[in-house]
C-alpha cells in the first residue's frame, strides 16, 4: 500500500480534535499537529492544545516543542514535517500518518511546499519597519491593500510581520506577493487524502462562544498572565492572549476582552474556511458523520 499522509483541517473549533484521536486510533497512527501555535509548550489553554489524558491515547507530534521566544516558521515546518514523515513511514512502519490542525500556510506548506519568495534587501527593510515604528501599521496596511488586494484579504491584518513582509516583497518586486504563491506544486514521495470539517456557520459559531468561556473556566486568564510579560514575541501575537493583555494594560474590562476573543475567533475561523475553500482537492464532512468518514478513509486506503 501506497504511503499517505490523512490531513483532517477545518476552522477552530469546529471538532478536530477528538475526531482525529478517534481516526488516529483506528489506524494505528500517531497525530502530527498543523497548529502554528500549539508547537509552543507554555500555551496549552488558549490554543486548544492535546490535555495530558490526550496525549496518553494517541503519540503527538508538534505540539509543546518550542519555547516562546523560538522564531519558527511554515517553511521550517515542511522541512521538519518531511522529515518526521520519512522516519514514521520508513522506520516505525506506518502506512498511514493523520495531521490535523487549522493552520493554513502550515496545511498548505506540507501539501503544496513553500514558495520561492525573493530575499528582501536591507536597505527596503530597513526603511519599512522605519515607518512602522513612526507611523504604525494603518498606512503599511493601506498600501498592501493597494499593491495587492488579493493577500489583503487573505492576511491575518493584526500580524504585523506579515503584512510588513508582504509590502517588502511588493516594494522590491513591484510585483503582488500573492503572484509568488502561485508556484507549481512540488512533488511528494507519499498520497496526501485531505479531509475537511465544516458546520453551519451558527452552530459554529457557538461552539467557539462555548470553546472561549471553557477556557476561561480553565485557567486561560491565570495562563495569560504568566506569559504577559514577554507579550512583544510573535508567538503571543495570538488569539486570546491579545486581548487579555489589553485587560492586564487597563484598557479594556475583562468582559469586553472575552468578547473580543470570541469575535477574533469567528473572523478567524471565517479567515480559515476562504482559505481552505478554494482547494478542490478537500473531501467535506460535517463531523458528526464520523462513520462516513471513516468508509471514506477506508476507500482510500485499499
Amino acid at each position: 500500500m501506497q504511503h499517505t499522509l490523512l490531513i483532517l483541517l477545518g476552522p477552530t473549533g469546529v471538532g478536530k480534535t477528538e475526531l482525529s484521536l478517534r481516526i488516529a486510533e483506528q489506524l494505528g497512527s500517531p497525530i502530527i499537529s498543523a497548529d502554528s501555535r500549539q508547537l509552543y509548550k507554555d500555551l496549552p489553554i488558549g490554543t486548544a492544545a492535546p490535555t495530558p489524558e490526550q496525549l496518553a491515547r494517541v503519540q503527538h507530534y508538534m505540539v509543546g516543542t518550542l519555547e516562546l521566544s523560538d522564531y519558527y516558521s511554515a517553511s521550517q515546518f515542511e522541512t521538519d514535517v518531511l522529515s518526521l514523515l520519512s522516519l514514521l513511514y520508513k522506520d516505525k512502519g506506518h502506512e498511514a500518518v493523520v495531521m490535523t490542525g487549522g493552520s493554513m500556510m502550515y496545511i498548505d506548506a506540507v501539501t503544496k511546499g513553500i514558495d520561492d519568495i525573493p530575499t528582501v534587501r536591507p536597505d527596503i527593510r530597513e526603511q519599512i519597519w522605519k515607518e512602522y515604528e513612526a507611523g504604525g501599521l494603518a498606512p503599511i496596511l493601506e498600501e498592501l491593500k493597494q499593491a495587492d488586494p488579493v493577500h489583503y484579504d487573505e492576511v491575518d491584518r493584526q500580524n504585523y510581520k506579515r503584512v510588513i513582509h508582504a509590502v517588502e516583497i511588493c516594494r522590491q518586486t513591484g510585483q503582488p506577493y500573492s503572484s509568488f504563491r502561485t508556484r507549481s506544486r512540488k512533488a511528494r514521495p507519499f498520497r496526501i487524502v485531505q479531509i475537511g470539517l465544516t458546520r453551519d456557520r451558527e452552530e459554529l459559531y457557538d461552539r467557539i462562544n462555548r470553546r472561549v468561556d471553557q477556557m476561561m473556566a480553565d485557567g486561560l486568564l491565570e495562563e495569560a498572565r504568566r506569559v504577559y510579560p514577554f507579550r512583544q514575541l510573535n508567538s503571543l501575537n495570538t488569539v486570546g492572549y491579545k486581548e487579555l493583555f489589553n485587560y492586564f494594560d487597563g484598557e479594556w474590562t475583562l468582559d469586553l476582552a472575552i468578547e473580543k476573543i470570541k469575535r477574533n475567533s469567528r473572523v478567524y475561523a471565517r479567515k480559515q474556511m476562504t482559505w481552505f475553500k478554494r482547494d478542490p482537492e478537500i473531501t467535506w464532512f460535517h463531523p458528526d458523520q464520523e462513520q462516513g468518514i471513516l468508509a471514506f478513509i477506508r476507500q482510500q486506503l485499499s
